[in-house]
């Protein structure tokens, strides 16, 4: 999670509807599995792992960014979540990587490095920015490389030897204004107009009104919405053939 988008709500990220209602798409889909470990790539705050450990939906998470400062990883680190630059080995048995392979050009080799380091029945949860067309200054704010449809990601995914367990397009209601706004942006734009994000603070009866908006998509459309929203997720596994593979070779 960039650490940008974070500080453009002028904050707590854990009170802001965008994150409270993506914690809980999460949650959905990771179900009730426990998790033992999480590790959490590109955590930016970590507030997802945090969610998720105070939630007791995680006994522990590591929260993995290589430009931790040593003041910032002093500051966050608790009993339960540690914060760290890098890992030599995946110990976790869930990974998350939430807005984190959209931002590299080697998105296949980003997500296979990790896989390549985890133990079999290691479970990946991969959120991205949905659809290209959608494509704004936000994007370019938070310098991605590109937005992904369903089909895509479960490419990528596989590509980097996971197992696609269930896909969902998350935001749906969201989808149709953001659509339009963003088509417009683009007609309205004009050649050198600086890079913002659209993701801001808002008022507090929005943002009630939002989260309560986004606890009926997530209990409601989510389980079954494959059609179009602002974000794709996939929840895929790494499986025990690539084990026997790599002992056989």
């Amino acid at each position: 999670m960039d650490l940008r988008e974070e500080n453009t709500i002028s904050g707590d990220p854990s009170a802001h509807w965008y994150y409270i209602s993506k914690g809980r798409a999460i949650k959905a889909l990771l179900g009730r599995q426990p998790i033992e470990k999480l590790l959490d790539v590109g955590a930016g705050s970590g507030v997802f792992s945090k969610m998720l450990v105070n939630q007791g939906c995680a006994a522990a998470a590591t929260c993995l960014d290589p430009n931790y400062a040593d003041d910032f990883i002093g500051k966050r680190h608790t009993d339960k979540v540690a914060f760290v630059r890098s890992v030599d080995e995946v110990d976790a048995n869930t990974v998350l990587m939430i807005d984190v392979i959209e931002h590299v050009d080697d998105d296949v080799g980003l997500v296979r490095d990790y896989v390549r380091r985890a133990a079999p029945g290691t479970r990946f949860l991969i959120s991205v920015p949905a659809f290209q067309f959608l494509w704004s200054p936000h994007d370019e704010f938070l310098e991605h490389r590109r937005r992904y449809r369903l089909s895509d990601l479960r490419e990528t995914v596989k590509a980097a030897g996971l197992a696609p367990l269930r896909m969902r397009y998350f935001f749906g209601l969201l989808f149709p204004a953001v659509a339009v706004m963003r088509l417009a942006d683009r007609v309205m734009q004009k050649q050198g107009d600086p890079a913002t994000s659209q993701l801001k603070s808002a008022p507090g009866w929005l943002n009630k009104s939002l989260i309560a908006i986004h606890k009926l998509e997530c209990a409601a459309l989510f389980p079954l919405n494959q059609l179009a929203g602002v974000t794709a997720f996939c929840l895929a596994e790494k499986p025990a053939a690539l084990a026997q593979d790599k002992k056989a070779a």
